[in-house]
């Protein structure tokens, strides 16, 4: 789960895992904390066991291990493209054979791809930051993903999503 914060999407696929099947970092030390003190409590899941760390340069393969599933839920919203370029090395990287990495991003209606919206944001925010998808289909174009564009999901705030598949291994 990258960037999972105090956990408020990860207790619900923690709920459905095996114990220490659960991955999840973020930036924030204080978000960790916050979801490993008060949310895994609060919804009884202590006994599952994530794995949660501070990463703040999606050096995902710290973890050692291949995953079949990743998410970044409002995470590429937030990003500049060669920070989006960084983590999709980075998780394809960490992807099994026919991974998917699931992503959320704003979608770019008219103004520059990489728009940066600031006027609704209290001072200290990240910007909101825009993107076409064929901006996604050029970080992919010589990497060891591919992307689909999936669109609407019901998203309160209208982040379409986007999934990145594991490309098999040249001769494979």
């Amino acid at each position: 789960d990258i960037g999972c914060g105090s956990l408020r999407g990860g207790v619900h696929f923690i709920r459905y895992l095996e114990a220490g099947h659960y991955y999840g970092f973020d930036r924030s030390p204080e978000r960790l904390e916050a979801g490993r003190d008060v949310e895994l409590p609060r919804y009884g899941l202590v006994s599952k066991q994530p794995v949660l760390e501070v990463i703040d340069d999606f050096g995902v393969g710290r973890f050692d291990r291949a995953f079949d599933f990743a998410l970044a839920q409002s995470v590429f919203t937030h990003l500049p493209l060669d920070a989006i370029e960084l983590c999709l090395q980075n998780v394809g990287e960490t992807l099994a054979p026919g991974g998917r990495l699931y992503a959320t991003f704003n979608e770019r209606s008219g103004e520059a791809a990489d728009h940066v919206d600031r006027s609704d944001l209290p001072y200290g925010k990240d910007p909101i930051v825009r993107y076409e998808f064929s901006a996604f289909e050029e970080l992919c174009r010589a990497g060891p993903l591919s992307v689909d564009y999936i669109g609407e999901w019901g998203h309160p705030r209208g982040q379409k999503m986007l999934v990145f598949a594991k490309r098999p291994a040249p001769g494979a």
